[in-house]
């Protein structure tokens, strides 16, 4: 169970995160999340990211702004999170409104990240057609040719958002299908608390 009483989700949430992966099994990464949007003629779409920080301030993740997740958050700013994590019988649903982090956090994310990873940022048109894996795999070579002995920079399409929690649900498997369900709703005066049957 979801360690209770709680009253901020968001606490609740970063105080399991250790456990989540301490008890994680080999091969399973923890911030693997699904990421919902839904475009401006409410066509939706889902894909997994990875969770790339949380804070009271939201839940950061980031991608190619030309993407179709990027262009879909651009137009219509709401989104939807949710974490399954069944080696603990847990799932959390996140829902709120997007923003783009500042370049600067941007910045120090990409510096972070692996080598490889800068370059293939570079590399990939995220989603457009490729005709041949060919193409692509010629065009990190050239581009690890041309950034040898150098830093590689963010590209200008690429960084991150944050979500910030309107709502925020707990769920804990039970048994014979008894859940238990606490749903968070975020107010002028913070958040407020339901139980939910299952």
């Amino acid at each position: 169970m979801f360690a209770e009483p709680f009253d901020d989700p968001i606490a609740a949430f970063l105080a399991s995160w250790d456990r989540v992966y301490a008890t994680a099994p080999a091969g399973w990464e923890p911030a693997s999340v699904t990421l919902a949007t839904s475009a401006p003629d409410g066509e939706p779409s889902a894909r997994v990211v990875l969770l790339k920080g949380a804070d009271e301030r939201g839940f950061v993740f980031f991608t190619n702004y030309d993407s179709p997740k990027a262009l879909a958050l651009d137009a219509n700013p709401r989104a939807a999170l949710c974490f399954f994590w069944y080696w603990l019988g847990q799932q959390v649903r996140v829902e709120g409104r997007v923003t783009r982090v500042s370049p600067e956090e941007s910045d120090e994310y990409f510096a972070s990240r692996p080598r490889g990873s800068q370059v293939g940022a570079w590399a990939s048109r995220q989603s457009e057609p490729l005709d041949a894996r060919a193409t692509l795999e010629t065009r990190y070579r050239e581009l690890e040719a041309q950034y040898e002995g150098a830093s590689v920079p963010r590209p200008p399409w690429w960084g991150g958002y944050r979500l910030l929690p309107e709502r925020v649900e707990f769920w804990q498997e039970g048994e014979w299908r008894l859940h238990d369900r606490l749903r968070f709703t975020r107010t002028a005066d913070g958040w407020i608390r339901q139980r939910l049957y299952p």
